[in-house]
């Protein structure tokens, strides 16, 4: 049988990291292929030979958001694999038996 402290500390923090990572992880591809793209559009722009100022601002400032939202799910990610990662280490450390306790 579960004793309760498992079932609190996986309910409670296990679960919701996971489910913290998971969410940051699948927003962060499609993120991730936009800022690849922006990217990809911030060279084309640079490169040309018909640049304007005001073209390249407005790349450089479209790779700019896509590039800290990228950076904000991968510290989401980050996280709440701290999140998991403390109710694991919660899990190990519960007492096996009431006997193991020291006095």
């Amino acid at each position: 049988m579960m004793k309760p402290r498992y079932l609190v500390l996986l309910v409670l923090v296990v679960l919701p990291g996971i489910a913290t990572t998971g969410i940051c992880v699948y927003y962060l591809f499609p993120e991730w292929a936009a800022l690849d793209a922006s990217y990809q559009r911030h060279e084309r722009v640079a490169k040309s030979p018909t640049r304007e100022i005001e073209d390249l601002a407005i790349a450089q400032a479209a790779e700019n958001r896509h590039r800290i939202n990228c950076f904000a799910e991968g510290v989401g990610a980050l996280l709440g694999i701290a999140i998991m990662s403390i109710g694991i280490h919660g899990m190990c450390t519960i007492p096996k038996s009431e006997t193991s306790k020291v006095k």
